[in-house]
């Protein structure tokens, strides 16, 4: 169970109407607009504490619009609390970064753009991390070819 038992009480009152709770058996969770994702983050590192970016991971909700969801994993370590923050974001759109906030995420929202084609805009060094730089497509999309690309 989580040690901030109240963060969510807490994001409600500071970003009214923006915080979506989200069922959770693990942590508390929260589902909010992309383009609060920048505000939100520097409230949680700034006001509240959580000074760690644990990991961003990226989900594909193919067919669904938007397509995908972006998740943050963020640690407070005085009060040993964990946190999740979900946004949505479109196949043409962008999420911001928040490399410039936590620098711990700049490799996990790399490996999102690689593998999926999540965008963050300000991220200071977008560039692929697993694929070859000229490789098409992003293998963890679910409409990725299953039989992948020839290379002979």
């Amino acid at each position: 169970m989580s040690a901030d038992p109240e963060i969510l009480d807490r994001l409600e009152t500071r970003f009214p109407g923006a915080i979506t709770r989200v069922e959770a058996v693990d942590q508390p969770t929260c589902l909010i607009p992309k383009d609060a994702v920048r505000a939100v983050a520097l409230y949680l590192r700034d006001e509240e504490g959580y000074r760690m970016c644990i990991d961003v991971a990226g989900v594909d909700y193919h067919p669904d619009r938007p397509r995908f969801e972006v998740v943050y994993h963020l640690y407070h370590p005085e009060r040993r609390a964990r946190l999740r923050v979900k946004c949505r974001v479109g196949e043409e759109e962008e999420v911001a970064s928040v490399t410039p906030i936590w620098p711990g995420a700049d490799w996990p929202e790399r490996e999102a753009y690689d593998l999926l084609g999540i965008r963050f805009a300000g991220h200071p060094n977008l560039t692929r991390i697993y694929m070859p730089d000229d490789w098409e497509g992003h293998p963890l999309r679910k409409d990725y070819p299953l039989r992948g690309t020839r290379i002979d």
